[in-house]
């Protein structure tokens, strides 16, 4: 799952894209790579940003959208919101995409989900167990992301990447997302910028305990570290 923003703030600037014609060559380039899945975002969620309105949220998705859908309208595409409105003007607009809502989610989203029938990434933020507590929630198509930097502290995330594994007894998808996050530079004294051969070690291991989506800022270096998987026999 290949990351695009079209946000001027996201934590990692090679993930930013200012207009239409940079979201059409990410998405060409992404596809080239290696991507299965488009996952793109108009409002950034890093820790300690000031979200965008849901109005300029919108001014930003709209064109992008429209654009890969004109362009490339077979690919796969994943909407980064945790606003249920924003979820509901995409579906209703622009068709079929997975909704990537890193929240957690609420009833109107869950409601939006549901009368779209939407593939929905279901972010636990670390509780591992929320799918046996929320017997509700599995009539949905739910897609498990354990919530990597949202879970609280690095050592937290390392404790939760350890144990997801648990999620697999679910028989659901199951989304890493650590690409270039803290938990891999702030543990080696790194920046985002620099941390992509550690953020590939980590992806292996995920891919080791149960990932099947990788959420990735680097999709040909994440398709190289799939296809190694794959002669390793990992996660089969």
């Amino acid at each position: 799952m290949a990351i695009g923003n079209v946000t001027p703030d996201s934590f990692y600037a090679g993930s930013r894209l200012a207009d239409t014609e940079q979201v059409l060559a990410w998405a060409r380039r992404s596809m080239a790579d290696g991507a299965d899945i488009l996952d793109i975002g108009g409002c950034s969620t890093r820790p300690g940003s000031t979200p965008a309105s849901e109005a300029e949220e919108w001014e930003r998705l709209e064109p992008a959208l429209a654009a890969i859908r004109s362009e490339l309208p077979e690919v796969p595409l994943s909407l980064d919101t945790f606003r249920p409105e924003i979820a509901h003007r995409a579906l209703e607009q622009f068709g079929p995409m997975i909704i990537n809502d890193i929240s957690g989610g609420c009833e109107a989203m869950y409601a939006v989900v549901r009368a779209f029938k939407a593939p929905y990434i279901w972010t636990l933020r670390g509780d591992l167990t929320q799918p046996d507590r929320h017997p509700e929630m599995h009539d949905m198509d739910l897609i498990l992301d354990p919530g990597f930097g949202f879970i609280g502290s690095t050592e937290a995330d390392y404790e939760c990447m350890r144990h997801m594994d648990e999620l697999q007894s679910y028989g659901r998808p199951i989304l890493a997302g650590v690409s270039r996050k803290s938990m891999v530079w702030r543990a080696l004294d790194l920046t985002p910028d620099t941390c992509l051969c550690a953020t590939q070690a980590l992806q292996l291991y995920a891919i080791q305990k149960g990932a099947t989506i990788l959420r990735t800022h680097d999709v040909k270096e994440t398709a190289q570290i799939v296809k190694l998987s794959e002669y390793l026999r990992l996660n089969v």
